[in-house]
């Protein structure tokens, strides 16, 4: 019998962002960048792969460690950690390895080339192969290696990558030498080779491999011309490529940073079209919410779509600790329209779950899809010292933290059939009240007092609402600050 799963959907400790989902046999594999809980930087850890059995998406394992950045030679305390990586079935059977080392902050990120390594099964022990490169044994560095992708499209080995320095044109860059300096440092590239026109440095790219999976057979172009207009949602990073039956459906992160988006073509190398933005680790986009109200704090997103037993899914990652470095996998259920268009996925508690989460028992606090106080901070690449709610830890207990008057805690959905009340457990300074909504803009369903406490308290709120499916939000009024462990039931 299958258990409930919800959003994160791996354990409450483990930190794996940049997610991209491919099957292999009968298993779901989640390849992606492993955090640190309470990381100082991206990417500290070691390649960990997670899988799951297509039939049943509540059952994850982890496979355990598949690969150290110090086994590859260009290892260095310069660009000891490994960024998001890919991994694809080349056509002797074999599973491919595609990373890019780098270092603090993502400095030294830019200018290597891409690495492989290669495995007989999908998560065993990976061995370091080498680099792409050419037939003369020179590294591809083409443009700007990052973030790659690796695509096995019906026998054709390619490469997605790159990046796109975010919202500065190339006469701000000519006219400032100091960003221009930056950038010429950072991706190790000359002045004319950033400035150039139309095929500079910037913007997503792709190269064709030999059966190898290392030599360059076709050598590397954009995929997407730098001047492409996408209306805001241009591409900054995070290349991922799937096919849809005859169509190319090219993902992407946004110069907005917080998206996902998605384009699709006819073809693997040209003519995508923009189509829409596919989830927002700050719900931007759905009901009207906007970069100003966002509802959640918001940061960088990387991930893909995967068809599963027939259900369409979108793979991303939320930020915890006030930090863009804890980041933890999450999915939701999209449909494929028959244009081919995605509908923006709103964020979940239940993302893989067979539908809604039962209401009854307890559930960790920290599965809210939606954390806010109305003025969330947009995070990339850093760490908070201000207020604000947020996803934390003490050892092994996980809460929301910083709570205060005015915020919002939200979980997407519950079947509330015969329950008689919503419990929180909470600690802290805080006094005032819980209001407990089922639409977020109507009339409280019940409300629970809070009164100060150094240790873990439950409080509870009777409500009395039909039989039915419905969403949850908490609003909390009052003073002083609190920290949440679970949220319950009653019958």
């Amino acid at each position: 019998m299958k258990n409930q799963v919800f959003n994160p959907f791996l354990p409450l400790w483990e930190y794996i962002p940049d997610g991209e989902p491919h099957i292999f046999g009968d298993r779901v594999y989640l390849y992606g960048s492993h955090d640190k809980e309470g990381g100082s930087t991206f990417c500290m850890g070691n390649y960990t792969v997670w899988s799951a059995p297509v039939s049943d998406l509540s059952d994850w394992r982890c496979e355990g460690d598949i690969y150290r950045a110090e086994q590859d030679p260009d290892f260095s305390s310069e660009r000891p950690y490994m960024y998001a990586p890919d991994a694809v079935r080349g056509n002797d059977g074999k599973y491919y390895l595609y990373y890019c080392l780098s270092g603090n902050y993502g400095f030294g990120g830019y200018y290597g080339p891409i690495s492989v390594a290669v495995c007989d099964t999908p998560a065993g022990k990976y061995e370091y192969l080498g680099y792409v490169r050419y037939k003369d044994g020179t590294p591809m560095k083409k443009y700007v290696c990052f973030d790659p992708c690796a695509f096995n499209d019906n026998g054709t080995i390619r490469i997605y990558y790159g990046t796109q320095y975010q919202n500065e044109t190339n006469d701000i860059l000519a006219a400032d030498n100091d960003k221009m300096a930056d950038i010429m440092k950072r991706y190790d590239k000359s002045r004319e080779e950033i400035l150039a026109t139309p095929d500079n440095v910037n913007g997503p790219a792709m190269v064709v491999l030999e059966d190898d999976m290392l030599t360059v057979k076709e050598d590397a172009r954009h995929i997407i011309p730098y001047e492409a207009d996408f209306g805001g949602h241009e591409f900054f990073e995070a290349s991922s490529m799937r096919k849809v039956g005859s169509k190319y459906y090219f993902i992407y992160s946004s110069q907005k940073n917080h998206e996902l988006c998605y384009a699709v073509s006819d073809y693997p190398d040209r003519d995508f079209r923009f189509m829409g933005t596919l989830v927002s680790n700050g719900d931007v986009g759905v009901n009207g919410v906007t970069d100003e109200n966002r509802m959640n704090m918001t940061g960088t997103t990387h991930g893909s779509i995967i068809e599963i037993n027939g259900q369409w899914y979108v793979f991303y990652h939320r930020l915890t600790h006030k930090s863009d470095y804890s980041r933890q996998a999450c999915a939701e259920k999209i449909s494929i329209a028959p244009d081919g268009s995605i509908k923006q996925a709103e964020l979940t508690s239940c993302g893989l779950n067979d539908g809604p989460l039962k209401g009854e028992g307890k559930y960790p606090a920290v599965i809210a899809c939606n954390i806010t106080n109305g003025h969330m901070p947009h995070g990339s690449n850093k760490i908070f010292s201000d207020s604000f709610p947020n996803v934390n830890n003490t050892g092994d207990e996980r809460y929301i933290a910083e709570i205060s008057g005015g915020t919002l805690v939200g979980y997407r959905y519950f079947s509330l059939a015969g329950a008689g009340g919503v419990t929180l457990e909470l600690r802290g300074s805080f006094s005032g009240t819980a209001d407990i909504y089922t639409e977020k803009d109507g009339i409280p369903a019940g409300h629970a007092v809070i009164e100060p406490s150094g240790d873990w308290k439950t409080v509870t709120a009777e409500i009395s609402v039909p039989d039915g499916t419905y969403p949850l939000f908490i609003v909390f009024r009052g003073e002083g600050s609190a920290d949440m462990l679970t949220v319950g039931f009653t019958g």
